[in-house]
């Protein structure tokens, strides 16, 4: 018979329900080390079931020195790029008989610190780690022994590896392409001045311009949050300068999609009238109408690459680079092609 509900159920119960010993219901739970006679293997999980036994999955993490479980922290999921890339990490996890734990900092400092915090007291496998700002808490993570990935541009340091685009380069590339159409004058929406990211995409776009040999002007930087209601603000204040700028470049697809609205709502047509490319788009560009012209990451290779550095993980720090490329649509000025520039 089975125990009563209220009592925890062991492997004891199952091995007496089974009418075998504790170690064949081991074999049979851990599918191994020994084998077990499919008829043996049949009445233990049939006693499992009728006893409603649970594994413990913390007693085996401390057995086997793992808990089969990675954190992932984020600024805030609710950017379609952060989310596209966690779903992509969540599937190779997975993949490799991982679980994925999400901590959402909700672009706060103060709650990233207390979502790995979180994490690390959950004694999870590793990290992946995209910081809020230009302060990540890589010294609380290193010395807890957590073997950490940053998705991030950060300073090597020991026992950090890195996996990063050089977003420097992509918005280079990203303003070069709106400056081969000939356009005068592109303003830029940037990310919170705080953030390495927004840094980066800034200095991008002033190189792109000092390479056409037109002066970057520091009215047209528009700083505002990743969101759609960022990039909607930012361009209400672009409208309201004395002239409207030819061209926009917005730091991300969500401030691209606040973009568009605020454009339409002014009557205002894309790229008749304003042209505009964004960054870290996703597969929503496309469905845009105009579809949006946007710098991409192949976020499946990048789960791909970051699993394996993280299992690889010996407490040497590695820096790898990651390839962007430019996804065409029509919002530049293109008949969206899908042509695409990658990084030589």
């Amino acid at each position: 018979m089975a125990p009563p509900k209220s009592e925890r159920v062991t492997r004891s119960d199952v091995a007496r329900v089974a009418g075998t010993s504790v170690a064949v219901v081991s074999y049979v739970i851990n599918n191994g080390p020994r084998p077990v006679a499919e008829a043996t293997r049949e009445r233990v999980l049939a006693a499992i079931k009728q006893t409603g036994y649970r594994p413990n999955g913390v007693a085996r993490a401390l057995a086997s020195g793992s808990t089969k479980t990675y954190g992932l922290v984020v600024p805030n999921i609710s950017n379609p790029f952060v989310a596209s890339m966690a779903h992509r990490l969540l599937h190779e996890s997975m993949r490799h008989g991982h679980v994925m734990l999400l901590g959402d900092a909700g672009d706060d400092r103060k709650r990233e610190q207390e979502v790995i915090q979180g994490l690390l007291s959950r004694q999870v496998d590793g990290l992946f780690y995209t910081s809020v700002d230009r302060q990540p808490w890589i010294e609380m993570i290193t010395a807890s022994g957590t073997p950490l990935v940053m998705l991030d541009r950060v300073e090597v340091q020991p026992g950090v590896s890195i996996l990063r685009v050089d977003e420097r380069y992509a918005a280079f590339q990203a303003t070069h392409h709106l400056l081969s159409h000939g356009y005068p004058t592109i303003a830029m929406i940037a990310g919170p001045l705080a953030m390495q990211n927004a840094q980066d995409r800034i200095q991008g776009w002033r190189d792109a311009l000092q390479g056409y040999g037109m002066e970057p002007r520091p009215e047209l930087i528009f700083s505002t949050s990743y969101t759609r209601q960022g990039g909607y603000d930012a361009t209400q204040r672009i409208l309201a300068l004395p002239q409207l700028p030819r061209a926009l470049f917005t730091s991300n697809e969500a401030q691209a999609m606040g973009c568009l609205r605020a454009l339409q709502e002014r009557g205002l047509r894309v790229p008749e009238d304003v042209a505009l490319v964004s960054f870290n788009g996703t597969d929503q560009s496309g469905f845009h109408v105009p579809a949006i012209t946007t710098m991409r990451q192949p976020v499946d290779e990048l789960a791909r690459r970051a699993i394996a550095m993280l299992k690889s993980w010996d407490g040497e720090a590695r820096v790898e680079e990651f390839p962007h490329y430019l996804e065409i649509g029509e919002s530049c000025g293109c008949s969206g092609t899908g042509k695409i520039m990658k990084k030589p």
